[in-house]
């Protein structure tokens, strides 16, 4: 039993207080004179004191003269060695072993020098050496007495050094013997030692025989008791028990029979009997076997005292047997009746994990996934219930399940999951269909968030077949009228906005004013004016400082649809009004009052209002066409010189160079007109060269070719245009073929369309159309997703830039990168490009937006916390490209430790929606608020993004590891292992697996610290 070794120091002490003093006999006759007779006389007197000083003088006497013979040195010696060993002189025991080694001659004082030795290294708890010199002592030389103590010491040596089979054998032969002086103490080690071989009956009969002894009765009931208890006598072993506990005297072994006891009330089913024995023993333990503290867990949780029940079988678990398994059954239904279902699905994940017990394994995986869903935990309820339905198939809790798995995928965030769960069901129950537009719709919300608009228009178009789905129906006539307007399809957004708006819902950016902006856009894009109109009005008709980003561009939008219906009184109202408020779009007014009064014929008040705008805005985006205006203004009515200086002033904005090629043709034009054909060819020339592919570029030719005609100097002509890569002529058989392959693009006949093209590149390749051809090409390859062929043609186009394609095949460029191969790399640099040479508000943003994600994606911190701050600057920018930038300038406060504001800035992502992006702040927040030591508060914020977030899997699960760890600081080892212990067994992302392991050990290891369980 693992409690005997704890005895042995006791039976140590036992037997010392009881050791006999033993007297020896010589058989050594001729004294040297009557003092050395007296000394030897108080020696077997056991006078040690008396006979030392004698016993000295004669051993030095000795040593200083050679008159005394071997024997009388060998006697003197002895006596002397003997007393002092006696004396317990530490100083003599070498000159006592050398004694023995030397003194061969005479056996007799080499024997009974071992004797005294032996006992010198008992009384000093140096058994072996004791063993050694009791064997060496034999028996020749001693009395039976001194016998009788040999074995009886020598016994006690080898049973202090567990050598229980040798000492066996000594103590038997004395307990044979009532009359021996040790028979009472011999018979208690044989009985122990019995006790210690499981030889019951024999300890039981030697331990009767010490139980009236003064020194053993308040020691051995206990070990009567528990031989009974073994041998199956339990009611006599509890009656000696209580007897012995109620006795006046105190027993040595109380602790230990109040541990029986109390597992005899148990095996009774007396819990109540049982507790307060089983609560002394283990209180007064620092560490109890797991039985003990098992049973009296069970008695508390008998008696229903939950709480004291819980603290001791949270303890027993962490191992894969009945015991362990039971207690994490009964510890989650203690959980369950103090109202603590948190901490119950813990234990009945420890229990379910556990195959002991077949059926308390079925009861706690039901369990488990049913708290999961109670509680939240809906991506591992979903997991458990699909393992549950695999692995207890016909469960009489198959049908709540089943019932239970239908709830959770109603209420889960885990639209992706869910959305693949629901399609791999063979039979789908009218329940489960009720569901199954609303996780359509949400995942289809999620992958518009994250730009996957393709797929996301599918699973819309699903949503509106299916059935039961008439609560998601405007939403999704709402994005559908969305998603049209993005793809070009206007015709289709103006009839899904118009089916939102004739049963319109709400939920935030899905509103009726957003549905009558997008189809106002929509009847803008179709040169629907009037209606546009109708439909802008409708959000504002006026504005005040004080008015929304979208009020103030839609009464700016109305103006332009005035302006369009040449209603231009109304426009120049509303651009007036925009001006005088100073908006961030009073360029665009003032640009645009220019132009109607030129419509006006006010040509004077036009070049007026057009030459203001570079000095009243001069970070305006319209200088460039403000100036390009003017100059067209100066030409039309042939004033030459104040168009070149228009013109002049235009390209000297390097951030308005998409407007060069037009800046340097009419720059040559205008000193055409002015017969200045030197500095007409210098412009003429720049725009060939650097700007070959453009239409200016071809416009050009005529004029060149007038100028050095008029110069006489054809020849000088030819090799002009041979230097700029110009052909001459253009055949028509160039031009045929060209046209041919474009009408088969323009009739959608891709296949024939793309031979065309093809055959047209290799028949020429200098061809008049090759950009065009190379560009059309990419596109057809593009939406075939042919992406390496639409690259390379793609790549020609934009190593042509300027030209009318670089724009759009620098932005497919980006897309293909980033959407389809996700190299982000790649994508970066595209979306740089894009940015820069983008004339088109739409396709900047998209680039700004791309470039943004990217750079996330590359943990471009600088770069993107920059660029997102762009971004957020510009009107028009989508939710999500909010959500991102905030993230991106959140994580680089958070890099910086400004955790304050980045917590702001995290808040700030959440608000706006849900992500992945989303996600990340969620956990960002309870991350932060872990490390200000702000634990319930980011206990919370985990829970949060468990619950709102479990599509995305890797901010999921570091979640759980962040409420792993708020429980390690809290102390709460049980919930700590088993979130660590969870996330190990059935995480998919290995990084994160890998740090579960090593958080699980740390949590055992302070476990085990201070777990009252013997480590066994």
């Amino acid at each position: 039993m693992s409690y005997l070794k704890k005895l042995f120091s006791l039976l140590i002490v036992l037997n010392l207080i009881h050791q006999t003093a033993f007297t020896q006999t010589t058989k050594i006759y001729n004294d040297i004179d009557e003092n050395f007779k007296q000394a030897k006389d108080w020696y077997h007197q056991g006078k040690y004191s008396l006979a030392s000083a004698v016993f000295k003088k004669y051993y030095q006497n000795q040593q200083l003269t050679s008159n005394y013979t071997e024997f009388v040195k060998t006697e003197t010696s002895f006596y002397y060695l003997a007393n002092a060993l006696h004396l317990d002189d530490a100083n003599v025991v070498d000159a006592a072993v050398n004694f023995i080694e030397n003194s061969e001659a005479y056996v007799a004082h080499q024997q009974m020098m071992s004797f005294v030795l032996a006992k010198y290294y008992l009384r000093q708890k140096e058994y072996y050496l004791a063993i050694e010199y009791f064997t060496k002592a034999g028996i020749e030389n001693l009395t039976n007495k001194e016998i009788a103590a040999l074995q009886f010491q020598k016994a006690y040596a080898l049973f202090a050094t567990q050598q229980f089979k040798e000492a066996k054998v000594l103590f038997n032969s004395i307990s044979q013997i009532p009359t021996d002086v040790n028979y009472i103490d011999a018979n208690y080690y044989y009985g122990f030692i019995c006790f210690y071989d499981k030889n019951y009956r024999q300890a039981l009969q030697a331990f009767t025989i010490t139980e009236q002894d003064a020194l053993y009765k308040n020691v051995v009931p206990f070990y009567i008791a528990e031989i009974y208890y073994f041998l199956g006598d339990k009611e006599k072993a509890l009656a000696i028990s209580e007897k012995a506990l109620n006795n006046v005297e105190k027993q040595v072994h109380e602790l230990e029979l109040k541990q029986l006891i109390g597992h005899l009330y148990f095996d009774k089913k007396e819990y109540n009997k049982a507790l307060p024995y089983l609560a002394t023993f283990v209180e007064n333990n620092e560490k109890v076997r797991r039985e003990d503290l098992y049973q009296l867990s069970f008695c508390y949780y008998s008696t229903k005292d939950w709480l004291k029940a819980i603290q001791g079988f949270k303890q027993l678990g962490g191992k894969e047997d009945s015991l362990a398994q039971n207690s994490m059954y009964l510890l989650a239904d203690a959980y369950l009746k103090t109202n603590q279902k948190a901490n119950a699905r813990n234990a009945f994940l420890f229990c379910a994990g556990n195959s002991s017990n077949v059926f308390q394994k079925e009861v706690s995986a039901f369990n488990y996934a049913k708290l999961s869903y109670e509680l939240g935990y809906l991506d591992i309820a979903i997991t458990e219930f699909k393992k549950f339905k695999n692995q207890f198939n016909n469960s009489s809790y198959s049908n709540e399940a089943q019932e239970l798995l239908i709830s959770a995928l109603a209420n889960t965030s885990n639209y992706k999951d869910a959305l693949a769960l629901y399609e791999s069901l063979n039979v789908k129950t009218e329940s489960v269909k009720t569901i199954y537009p609303r996780i359509l719709y949400s995942r289809a919300t999620e992958l518009i968030n994250e730009g996957q608009i393709s797929i996301a228009d599918q699973l819309l178009n699903k949503v509106l077949a299916a059935p039961y789905n008439k609560i998601q129906l405007p939403f999704t006539f709402f994005w559908k009228g969305e998603l049209s307007y993005r793809n070009g399809k206007i015709d289709d957004a103006i009839s899904y906005i118009n089916n939102y708006l004739a049963n319109p819902s709400i939920n935030a950016e899905i509103n009726v004013t957003n549905a009558k902006y997008n189809l106002a856009y929509s009847f803008l894009k179709k040169g629907n004016y009037k209606e546009a109109l109708k439909n802008f009005e409708f959000i504002a008709k006026a504005i005040q400082l004080s008015s929304s980003k979208q009020e103030q561009d839609v009464y700016l939008r109305s103006a332009d649809c005035y302006y369009m219906l040449k209603s231009y009184q109304s426009a120049l109202k509303i651009y007036q009004r925009v001006i005088e408020l100073n908006l961030e779009t009073a360029d665009y007014a003032s640009f645009q009052m220019a132009i109607i009064d030129g419509a006006l014929g006010n040509e004077k008040k036009k070049i007026e209002v057009l030459e203001n705008i570079s000095f009243q805005y001069p970070k305006s985006e319209l200088i460039g066409e403000a100036l390009m205006e003017l100059a067209k203004t100066y030409l039309a009515s042939e004033n030459f010189n104040n168009a070149i200086y228009s013109l002049k002033e235009l390209i000297q904005y390097k951030k308005f160079a998409s407007l060069f090629p037009e800046a340097y043709l009419k720059l040559g034009i205008a000193h055409f007109n002015l017969n200045k054909n030197e500095e007409a060819l210098q412009y003429f020339t720049i725009l060939t060269k650097e700007y070959p592919n453009t239409v200016e570029s071809d416009n050009s030719i005529e004029y060149i070719r007038n100028i050095f005609i008029e110069k006489q100097q054809a020849n000088a002509f030819v090799n002009f245009m041979k230097q700029n890569g110009k052909a001459i002529s253009y055949s028509e058989e160039d031009s045929l073929n060209y046209t041919a392959a474009y009408l088969r693009f323009q009739a959608l006949d891709t296949a024939n369309a793309m031979s065309g093209l093809n055959s047209y590149l290799k028949n020429y390749p200098e061809g008049k159309f090759n950009l065009n051809a190379h560009f059309l090409l990419a596109e057809m390859y593009y939406n075939k997703k042919m992406f390496t062929q639409a690259l390379n043609g793609y790549d020609f186009v934009i190593n042509k830039a300027p030209n009318d394609y670089a724009e759009r095949s620098a932005l497919q460029t980006a897309r293909i990168y980033y959407f389809e191969q996700a190299n982000y790399s790649e994508g970066e640099k595209y979306f740089s490009i894009t940015k820069k040479i983008a004339t088109q508000q739409e396709n900047r943003l998209e680039a700004m937006r791309g470039l943004l994600r990217c750079q996330y994606k590359l943990k471009n911190w600088s770069n993107a916390f920059t660029n997102a701050k762009e971004l957020l600057l510009e009107s028009g920018i989508a939710t999500d490209d909010k959500m991102m930038a905030n993230l991106i300038i959140a994580k680089q406060y958070q890099d910086n430790d400004k955790l304050d504001d980045a917590l702001i800035a995290y808040k700030q992502v959440l608000s706006l929606g849900k992500t992945e992006y989303s996600a990340e702040a969620n956990y960002r927040i309870a991350e932060i608020n872990f490390l200000q030591n702000n634990l319930k508060e980011a206990e919370k914020n985990a829970f949060d993004c468990i619950k709102k977030f479990g599509s995305y899997n890797y901010w999921l699960v570091k979640s759980y590891l962040l409420l792993g760890d708020i429980y390690f600081k809290q102390n709460d080892w049980f919930n700590a292992e088993a979130t660590f212990k969870s996330i190990a067994e059935n995480s998919t992302i290995e990084e994160l697996k890998i740090e579960a392991n090593k958080k699980l050990a740390e949590v055992i290891a302070e476990k085990n610290k201070i777990n009252q369980v013997e480590n066994n």
